[in-house]
């Protein structure tokens, strides 16, 4: 239940994103609005990044590439 959980943020974090200019394409810009832990998890498997400190995170071209799947 837990990875479905994880894959439904991701989902999620992919679908609320926008692209903002000083970033890279492969990059998005999404809130995170959702529980640490998952966040966390997302952060460990590099398919997000961001400062703990910022209320947005950034999904890797990796955390883009993976919900289209």
């Amino acid at each position: 239940m837990e990875g479905k959980i994880k894959e439904l943020t991701l989902l999620l974090l992919y679908l609320t994103s926008w692209k903002e200019d000083e970033l890279p394409q492969e990059m998005s810009r999404s809130w995170k609005g959702y529980p640490f832990d998952i966040l966390n998890e997302l952060t460990d498997e590099d398919l997000i990044r961001g400062s703990i400190r910022s209320k947005s995170v950034y999904l890797t071209s990796y955390g883009l590439k993976r919900p289209k799947n």
